[in-house]
């Protein structure tokens, strides 16, 4: 049996250790803005929370490194075993940061539609009551779209090179720096083609909404590191489908970020 080299076990060590503070700290910055906004908002659609975009960005951030960092750890250490594998034998290596870095950058920039988006409604509400009063429905709508998504072949696909490391490490490994900066996007556009949907159900919820958040993280765990994720993701799939209608039907049974 091989013995991992010292350098090894203290690279890994290393990554999991910085990867636990990186996600306690989104976690701890989220739950602090959840508190401080405790009560504030008004009661009208608000789905930015009030937020200017900065710092709606830096929550979005902050909420994805403590949602989705553990669920990628087994990824981002298969990478930086690898490199430090190179390392040690003297070949070119790059730091594990160049591959989790674009990982970040890909949710960034979809935490930026999001804004948008919600920019984009709250300005229809202006002009119009019925989004407001409706706002449990579109919960409820969104709710089912991710569960009908749970259920598509590019979900299923996107679930496979997520749960792999070692099958994704074969199909796309590519050299050096520039290589695994193209890895990171590629990790983070099949990881949003996995739980996009899924983020994009905080908007309604509440971006600051720390149960629906704890709902998703725990969902996305479950699908990614746990064994049997794919039949938690149809399992998943029926869970939200049922109470995405229930919302339709009963608009108080779920609540919303009004």
């Amino acid at each position: 049996m091989r013995v991992a080299s010292p350098s090894l076990r203290r690279e890994q060590w290393l990554v999991l250790s910085v990867l636990a503070v990186l996600a306690a700290g989104g976690w701890a910055l989220v739950l602090w803005q959840a508190a401080a906004m405790d009560g504030s908002q008004a009661m009208r659609l608000d789905l930015t929370m009030g937020m200017a975009a900065p710092l709606f960005l830096v929550m979005w951030v902050a909420m994805m490194v403590g949602m989705m960092f553990p669920a990628s750890a087994a990824m981002i250490l298969a990478f930086a075993r690898t490199q430090t594998g190179k390392r040690d034998t003297g070949a070119p290596y790059a730091p594990t940061w160049l591959f989790v870095a674009p990982y970040v950058a890909v949710w960034t920039a979809f935490g930026a539609l999001g804004y948008g988006l919600a920019i984009g409604t709250d300005a229809l509400a202006s002009d119009s009551m019925w989004p407001m009063n409706n706002l449990s429905r579109i919960a409820g709508g969104l709710l089912v779209i991710a569960g009908v998504y749970q259920l598509t072949p590019l979900k299923r696909v996107c679930l496979a090179r997520c749960r792999s490391p070692l099958a994704f490490m074969l199909s796309y490994w590519r050299d050096g720096r520039l290589g695994a900066v193209n890895m990171g996007l590629r990790h983070g556009m099949f990881c949003l083609g996995c739980c996009w949907v899924l983020f994009l159900l905080l908007v309604p919820l509440g971006v600051m909404n720390v149960g629906a958040m704890l709902a998703v993280a725990a969902l996305v765990f479950a699908e990614k590191a746990l064994p049997r994720g794919d039949t938690t993701a149809k399992v998943a799939a029926g869970v939200l489908i049922a109470y995405g209608l229930l919302a339709i039907a009963v608009p108080d049974a779920l609540p919303t970020a009004m």
